[in-house]
């Protein structure tokens, strides 16, 4: 049986962690952990270690004196996404997760893992995607239930999660849309770390994982659960939160490489356009998150869909803008010494791809035309 919505109401909101020095602590290692990939693959560990403990992981849990509102935390997650991409688009999952177990969970398996979670014992992710061919058969449900077998890929902070949500069907290839599978990742789970090689999100771990009957610790809800409303537009608001932090820490590094060339000189005219545009485009992205954030407090049960696809068109276009006047402002210099502009750049290339936007625009599009139609 689905378990209430989390009850985010004033009266039981917990503050927001103080995050400032964890923050200045996980950007000071960014460019190293990003720089170890081509050596030694790893999950970052300390920054969760370093959020765990400021009680960032357990932030969204319901329960009494728990559960911040929307708006505090899609702000911390776009803040943890501007120290590091990779880190935030893992904090990204573990929140998409916990907000799914909480309403779907059955008892007492629900509260067990949720009182981990608040402790920062646990981390937890949402793993949807396919091999393609030649990458192995798609994960499926073992015939008793009670393990999954297969292949998913993009699987992110595969090296370093306790529990993944899991879209897997109960033969290869059956019909209908697929079961959400909660995976206790202790064992029967083999991780592929030379499959990602991407230049983008270096540390996110997102590997090609095998499983050979690892532990379902339950299936959540029907099939087709994880496309289920309201949950799922706000799946798709956190993974524009976290393009937005990764493009702050573009429009940062990219203002501050402006004023260390205008030292000595004033800024020209064509230099200052650029930077009008940067700061534009960031804004423009804050008010449609600060909208989504109001919505989704006002209203916890109510649907963001169809806005949500408008506004990860907008913050994905406001990203590019980001990218395109930065990098023809500042010039070579930033990415040819691997500088966190460049790392901003490939972080947010390779992580706006995984994400097609136009085939759910135009069905929005189609949908208003055909209102108006006589």
């Amino acid at each position: 049986m689905r378990s209430s919505t989390p009850n985010r109401s004033p009266e039981k909101r917990a503050p927001a962690p103080d995050l400032s020095s964890t923050l200045e602590g996980i950007a000071a290692g960014a460019a190293a952990r990003d720089a170890a990939r081509d050596a030694a693959p790893a999950f970052p560990e300390g920054p969760f270690r370093d959020l765990a403990a400021a009680g960032v992981l357990g932030m969204t849990a319901p329960g009494e004196g728990r559960g911040v509102s929307f708006g505090e935390e899609w702000r911390a997650l776009r803040a943890v996404a501007r120290a590091d991409g990779s880190v935030g688009r893992i904090l990204d999952g573990h929140f998409n997760a916990v907000e799914r177990v909480s309403v779907l969970a059955p008892e007492p398996l629900r509260s067990a893992e949720l009182g981990a979670v608040s402790a920062g014992e646990l981390r937890l992710g949402v793993w949807g995607a396919d091999p393609i061919p030649g990458e192995g058969e798609p994960a499926r449900l073992s015939d008793d239930g009670g393990g999954i077998y297969g292949v998913k890929t993009f699987c992110s902070g595969s090296t370093g999660l306790d529990r993944a949500l899991v879209l897997v069907r109960r033969a290869v290839g059956a019909p209908g849309p697929p079961l959400v599978a909660y995976v206790d990742l202790s064992e029967g789970v083999e991780v592929d770390t030379g499959w990602f090689g991407g230049h983008g999100m270096r540390s996110s771990e997102s590997h090609r994982v095998v499983f050979d009957g690892a532990p379902v610790l339950a299936v959540l809800g029907e099939p087709g659960e994880l496309l289920r409303e309201p949950y799922f537009s706000r799946d798709a608001v956190r993974t524009a939160v976290t393009w937005a932090g990764i493009a702050d820490l573009a429009v940062d590094s990219a203002l501050d490489t402006l004023a260390a060339k205008s030292a000595t000189r004033e800024p020209d005219d064509l230099v200052s356009l650029a930077a009008g545009r940067l700061l534009t485009a960031r804004d423009t992205t804050g008010r449609w998150l600060e909208f989504a954030a109001a919505r989704a407090d006002a209203d916890p049960e109510a649907s963001l869909s169809g806005f949500s696809t408008q506004l990860r068109e907008a913050v994905a276009a406001g990203c590019r803008t980001i990218l395109d006047e930065a990098a023809r402002a500042v010039g070579s210099h930033p990415f040819a010494t691997a500088g966190p502009l460049d790392r901003a750049k490939r972080d947010l290339e390779l992580f706006l791809l995984q994400h097609r936007l136009e085939p759910a625009l135009a069905r929005r599009g189609r949908r208003a035309i055909e209102e108006r139609r006589p």
